[in-house]
């Protein structure tokens, strides 16, 4: 059975042709970097959800979890620097005006050759908007579709909007652009209305909105996407960053590795360079997952120091101090992110368990267990004996409280089978001629394809200990 990674044109059509993604108001041309979650895609999500927040919020007692707003107040994102300071290069093409990220057309021009990459001095990702400006000149780059590109500019990725019904009379305001802040801004209430102490985290997953202009990633990179996000607060004076930041290392290694099941070797760690970090970090590491289009960054982990605290109470006028209860020394806590876009993590889930059985000659998803859109699919071999249906609809009924069920009566059991391994489902359980007689049932597992009969009495028990 091969599991090589699929192409991405493979993968979206998967997703489309199985109810996981679907192109946003493809009834009107659809809308560049949008995507809807279909029936499967939107099972998948919540289990990835589920999975994070119980492994990072509900598992340990020195984490909470926030649901804040989508609109949070403007100074919020003048304090934390997305105003001026939250942007992307930009050019644009000359014939069509199509716009594109400038380090990305830089970045597929030196993969084309080791002559290309060479003529860059130092890594991508340090390189600055005049350098992007020179190298795009000096080469001559052009535009995917082969024309000439306007001068890079800067251009910023928060979405705004206006708050009010009468014109001239509306409040600007902006979406987004992550989760985090809204941690920040409650840090005083989170102190205030719950007994946990330094250090400790708060996690949160929500929706964020880029106005991005990268198109041909699929879901990697859209305008609307969903974070996890957590800053794990500390003092300095009492716990020291290093060994903490490697502990987080280690505890998002293990969750992609285990609880979501991806391969090792196709993740890797990246340090970010002196001039690629922020200026506030003192240490901050990407990891790296190897998509079709290369190494790209699945999740960051970032020492923030104090800055963003301090931020907001420079611009709120407000305290968001910790008081040391014995001794009543004030401290302004350090602050350790790691941040992932759960839409990443389900591309990465949809690609690592793409497997092809060429000797059966079926596709299916090798998803964990808990992550199936469907853990379990229920048929009756054939619905125009109410005898079967019956049957079936009873062990579907059972089912169902403690699983995800799919029932599907429609065409051969074959077609069927093959169907709910391209959707990943574990086990598929077949109400046959013989369950009349017996009570019993077959089972099939998705990854061997193998059968066997159990008795119907039996059959919860025998998927709690798969």
């Amino acid at each position: 059975m091969s599991t090589t990674q699929p192409s991405l044109d493979t993968i979206v059509a998967l997703a489309k042709r199985r109810g996981f993604v679907f192109p946003t108001s493809s009834i009107y041309g659809g809308l560049a970097n949008s995507y809807d979650y279909g029936p499967a895609g939107t099972e998948v999500l919540r289990a990835i959800r589920d999975s994070w927040w119980r492994f990072f919020i509900t598992s340990r007692e020195d984490m909470v979890g926030i649901d804040s707003q989508i609109l949070l107040h403007p100074k919020t994102w003048v304090a934390s620097g997305h105003v001026t300071a939250f942007n992307d290069p930009l050019v644009e093409d000359c014939v069509t005006h199509k716009r594109y990220r400038a380090d990305h057309l830089i970045e597929e021009w030196a993969e084309r050759s080791t002559e290309n990459r060479e003529k860059i001095s130092g890594e991508l990702e340090d390189l600055k908007i005049e350098d992007m400006a020179q190298l795009l000149a000096d080469e001559k780059i052009l535009s995917p579709e082969g024309n000439p590109l306007t001068e890079p500019k800067l251009f910023n990725l928060l979405f705004e909007t206006a708050i009010g019904s009468v014109s001239g009379e509306k409040s600007v305001v902006y979406i987004r652009g992550e989760t985090a802040q809204g941690i920040f801004t409650n840090f005083h209430h989170i102190l205030d209305s719950t007994r946990i102490q330094l250090p400790f985290g708060v996690g949160q997953i929500g929706k964020s909105f880029r106005n991005e202009v990268t198109t041909g990633q699929f879901v990697f990179r859209t305008l609307e996407f969903e974070q996890a996000e957590i800053e794990y607060f500390f003092n300095p004076a009492e716990t020291a960053w290093e060994p903490l930041f490697a502990t987080w290392k280690e505890q998002l290694w293990k969750f992609v590795t285990e609880v979501l099941g991806i391969n090792p070797d196709r993740l890797r760690w990246r340090d970010h360079t002196d001039t690629e970090r922020s200026h506030y970090s003192k240490a901050t590491v990407d990891l790296e997952y190897h998509y079709p289009f290369g190494w790209k960054e699945l999740w960051g982990l970032a020492y923030r120091t104090d800055y963003d605290l301090k931020q907001h109470m420079e611009h709120s006028g407000e305290s968001l101090e910790v008081i040391n209860s014995q001794t009543g020394e004030k401290t302004i806590p350090h602050v350790i992110e790691p941040a992932v876009g759960i839409n990443r993590l389900f591309l990465m889930v949809l690609l690592d368990a793409y497997r092809e059985d060429t000797e059966k000659n079926r596709v299916l998803l090798s998803l964990p267990n808990q992550l199936a859109p469907y853990q379990v699919a229920i048929f009756p071999l054939v619905k125009n004996k109410p005898e079967l249906v019956d049957a079936a609809r009873t062990i579907y009924e059972a089912v169902k409280q403690q699983y995800r069920v799919a029932w599907d009566d429609r065409g051969n059991i074959g077609k069927r089978y093959l169907a709910q391994d391209e959707i990943g489902t574990p086990f598929c359980i077949t109400v046959d001629y013989q369950s009349l007689e017996d009570d019993t049932v077959t089972i099939r597992n998705r990854d061997t394809a193998d059968q066997e009969r159990i008795a119907v009495a039996n059959v919860v028990d025998y998927l709690s200990k798969k």
